[in-house]
């Protein structure tokens, strides 16, 4: 998949947006609804390239994120602790462990300090996996964003940290 720069393939333009908020009767801000729109289409877009660059290296993004979260909290957690902070459920969790013990990238084993419950431990393997792909995955990641001076990317950083604090407005229930 390769992707050819243009973020508005397939999303409407700022003329589009005002003809269907008007078709509507609606009082909203179309460079609004466009930039969000447009965050969206990008969101997808990331996650699909995301999804080609880790099976590079046999994973998905949702198995490179278990293998770090247990790399970053000194290779132990349990599955309930990896499904807090990973944002996902147990259930999703338990199918990324299946897969990732099946590659012998982590492991199940009962907890040191409750023997009745499991925790998940990050292999030799598994750490060996983060290992070998690490320059590759972060040059990819600086080559992402190589279009922006840090300047910018601080001023993305705040910008991204105050959206992601209205995404509630996508799943909350309508009053």
């Amino acid at each position: 998949m390769r992707y050819d720069g243009d973020i508005a393939n397939g999303a409407p333009s700022l003329d589009q947006a005002r003809r269907q908020i008007a078709r509507y009767g609606l009082d909203a801000d179309p460079q609004a609804v466009l930039v969000a729109v447009r965050l969206m289409a990008a969101g997808a877009l990331l996650g699909q390239a995301s999804e080609v660059h880790f099976a590079r290296f046999g994973l998905s993004t949702g198995r490179y994120r278990l293998l770090v979260d247990l790399e970053d909290h000194e290779g132990e957690k349990s599955p309930s602790q990896l499904a807090a902070s990973l944002g996902v459920s147990r259930a999703t969790v338990t199918g990324l462990v299946d897969g990732l013990e099946r590659d012998g990238l982590v492991a199940r084993r009962a907890s040191a300090e409750d023997g009745r419950a499991m925790v998940v431990v990050l292999t030799a393997r598994g750490a060996g996996r983060l290992r070998d792909m690490a320059a590759d995955h972060f040059g990819r990641l600086q080559l992402l964003v190589s279009g922006l001076t840090p300047e910018e990317r601080g001023v993305f950083l705040d910008l991204l940290g105050r959206i992601t604090q209205g995404v509630g407005a996508l799943t909350a229930d309508p009053e």
